[in-house]
C-alpha cells in the first residue's frame, strides 16, 4: 500500500525474461502517486516513462491521429492519445500512445478507461521499446485488447496483432493496406502512411 513517508520503488527497465509473481503495487497506489515522474503500473511494479523523442515519436502519433480519426468518427469510436490511464487490471495501469475504443464500448471511458481498449497502439522508443515488446504485449494479450500496433519509426514498420483466445498473432495488410476484422471501422493504408511522413532524425 502507497505511503509518502516511505520511498517509492520505480523501475525504469523492464527484465528481458518475464517475471514471476506480481510487485507490491495495485491501482489504488498508483492513482495515489505524485504526477512525476510518469509512470505505469505493470503487473504490480512502477515503470518510468521517459519523454519520447519529439521529433519521430511525436510525428508518427500525430499522424497516425490524422488518419485514423476520420474512422473512429464515421465508426462511432473514440480515438485517444496520451497520456490517458487505461486500467486493465488490479496490477496494472498503462498509459498507451494511443487507444480506440469501440462505440458500443465508451462507456469504458471516464476519467480513465476502466477496461481493454479494443486497439492498442504503441510507438517504439529507446527508453520503451523492450516493455512495449515484452512485459506490456503479454499484458495486451491477457487483458483483452482485440489488437495491439506495434509501431517502429526507425524501421517505418507496422507490427499488426489480432487477439484470439487471449495470445496475439500476426495478421498481414493486403496489398499495402489493413483492414481489421475485429475493430469495425479500423482501416490503414500503410504505404500512404510512410510515403505522407518525412524522414526525421531521432
Amino acid at each position: 500500500m502507497y505511503n509518502p513517508a516511505v520511498p517509492v520503488e520505480y523501475e525504469s527497465e523492464s527484465p528481458a525474461t518475464p517475471r514471476s509473481g506480481l510487485g507490491p503495487y495495485r491501482a489504488d497506489d498508483y492513482f495515489q502517486l505524485p504526477d512525476e515522474p510518469r509512470c505505469e503500473l505493470v503487473y504490480g511494479r512502477l515503470l518510468v516513462t521517459p519523454a519520447p523523442s519529439a521529433k519521430r515519436h511525436q510525428r508518427v502519433v500525430m499522424r497516425l491521429v490524422a488518419s485514423l480519426l476520420p474512422r473512429a468518427d464515421a465508426a462511432g469510436a473514440e480515438l485517444l492519445v496520451s497520456p490517458v490511464d487505461v486500467v486493465l487490471a488490479e496490477h496494472s495501469v498503462v498509459q498507451p500512445d494511443l487507444v480506440w475504443i469501440a462505440a458500443e464500448r465508451r462507456h469504458l471511458v471516464g476519467d480513465c478507461i476502466e477496461g481493454a481498449p479494443d486497439l492498442v497502439v504503441e510507438v517504439l522508443s529507446p527508453g520503451t521499446a523492450r516493455r512495449d515488446l515484452g512485459e506490456k504485449l503479454r499484458l495486451y494479450a491477457e487483458a483483452g485488447v482485440a489488437e495491439y500496433w506495434i509501431v517502429d519509426p526507425a524501421a517505418r514498420t507496422f507490427e499488426l496483432l489480432e487477439n484470439r483466445d487471449g495470445a496475439f498473432s500476426l495478421r498481414l495488410p493486403e496489398a499495402g493496406v489493413y483492414r481489421s476484422t475485429a475493430v469495425a471501422g479500423l482501416e490503414l493504408d500503410l504505404e500512404a502512411f510512410w510515403r505522407e511522413l518525412p524522414e526525421a532524425p531521432a
